[in-house]
């Protein structure tokens, strides 16, 4: 039954993690095409307030999942492979923290272009996670 409810708290906890991973690079997209410093900065102060609380659910999703990981064991390939890619989602989240403060700055250097590239990222790693989840490749 622990483990039951760990692997619930730890899918409703990424689901909403990678939804900010979702919706804040979006927020990037629409702040590179504004002209408009007023909505600037009604943009700037909504990505910081995501942005913070992405921080708040990343640290249940992440401990969740290691504690999963703990009751489970370091079993098959698959789990390395998912570790990495977890990482990857910690670095993109660390690194939308970085392109934030350069927006708040006022030091935006990309179009909106790149941004909406940049978007589909943690598209992406998601389903990778899940299809490593699923299919558990590399299993003994």
């Amino acid at each position: 039954m622990l483990y039951a409810w760990l692997k619930i708290f730890h899918i409703v906890f990424v689901m909403s993690w990678f939804a900010g991973l979702f919706y804040l690079p979006r927020i990037f997209v629409n702040l590179a095409q504004e002209t408009e410093a007023s909505v600037q900065q009604r943009l700037i102060l909504m990505a910081n307030r995501l942005y913070r609380f992405m921080h708040i659910l990343a640290v249940p999703a992440i401990g969740f999942g290691l504690a999963l990981w703990l009751l489970i064991g370091f079993k098959g390939g698959w789990i390395h492979i998912k570790l990495t890619l977890v990482l990857l989602a910690l670095a993109y989240h660390l690194f939308c923290g970085k392109l934030l403060k350069k927006f708040s700055l006022n030091r935006n250097t990309h179009p909106h272009v790149c941004y909406r590239w940049f978007n589909e990222i943690p598209v992406i790693l998601m389903l990778a996670i899940t299809a490593l989840v699923v299919i558990k490749p590399f299993s003994s």
